[in-house]
């Protein structure tokens, strides 16, 4: 039997992230990168799930009374894709994902969406632990500046830098969105 192709796993590409609250993000092309990678598993007929957060916090740009829940043009789903709605920062957490993928024989994942540091991390990580083979494609990926533990500004290239970092060999392969696309041989 031939093993299915990695499924395209989005992750929180919704409006609300553009809600200035968040404060200031790096790699501004990632919805750009997200919306390459999504055309080419379309066009290959290869699994496609999106991801959405629902906040429980009814001031969140998340909360699904707002309009920033809604997805991101980049990545609106088309009918027949799968789509999945958490409600804490792993998308294994409370839906049915990883029942979905196992029934289907899907054993890859390829990550990207919104943020590196929260959803994206807690989700690559997991996968990692149960045992999918993850890659993560860092310019399809994006976070906000942050403030440590000494309310000190940690600007948001450095969050995302650390956060592929901490992930790449341990839980995923990091890459980028051209290295995913190359025509394998």
């Amino acid at each position: 039997m031939t093993k299915p192709p990695p499924a395209l796993l989005l992750i929180d590409v919704q409006q609300g992230f553009d809600h200035p609250r968040w404060g200031q993000r790096n790699n501004p092309q990632a919805e750009s990168q997200m919306a390459r990678l999504l055309m080419a598993w379309r066009e290959r007929g290869h699994p496609i799930i999106h991801v959405r957060h629902h906040s429980t916090e009814p001031d969140s740009p998340l909360h699904p009374d707002q309009e920033g829940s809604h997805f991101k043009a980049e990545a609106m789903p088309l009918a027949g894709e799968l789509v999945f709605t958490k409600h804490v920062n792993s998308a294994f957490i409370g839906t049915g994902l990883e029942q979905y993928l196992r029934s289907h024989g899907i054993t890859g994942l390829v990550i990207c969406g919104l943020t590196t540091d929260h959803c994206v991390s807690t989700t690559t990580r997991m996968a990692g632990n149960l045992g999918f083979d993850v890659v993560l494609v860092s310019d399809a990926t994006a976070t906000f500046d942050r403030q440590d533990v000494d309310g000190e500004r940690i600007q948001a290239e450095e969050v995302h830098r650390v956060h592929l970092a901490s992930l790449q060999g341990e839980f995923c392969q990091v890459t980028t969105t051209g290295m995913v696309l190359m025509p394998q041989d």
